[in-house]
């Protein structure tokens, strides 16, 4: 089994004094935009949980969404 990479800490690039970018290591970077897509689906979650629960029968889906599906 591999041994797992010690982590390196993002590079900061600064333009005249100031931070402009950072480098990240692409796994470092995958992690945080999947972190990202978690709070985005929690969020609309939470939308949908403020919503009364309401049931279509299949035709009725297949209308709206037909499109899509």
């Amino acid at each position: 089994m591999k041994a797992k990479a010690k982590r390196k800490a993002p590079e900061i690039i600064l333009r005249e004094g100031k931070p402009r970018a950072v480098i990240l290591d692409i796994n470092d970077y995958q992690e945080m935009l999947e972190r990202l897509e978690d709070l985005d689906d929690l969020k609309t979650l939470e939308q949908m949980r403020k919503r009364p629960l309401s049931f279509r029968t299949l035709d009725e889906f297949l209308k709206e969404n037909s499109p899509r599906v």
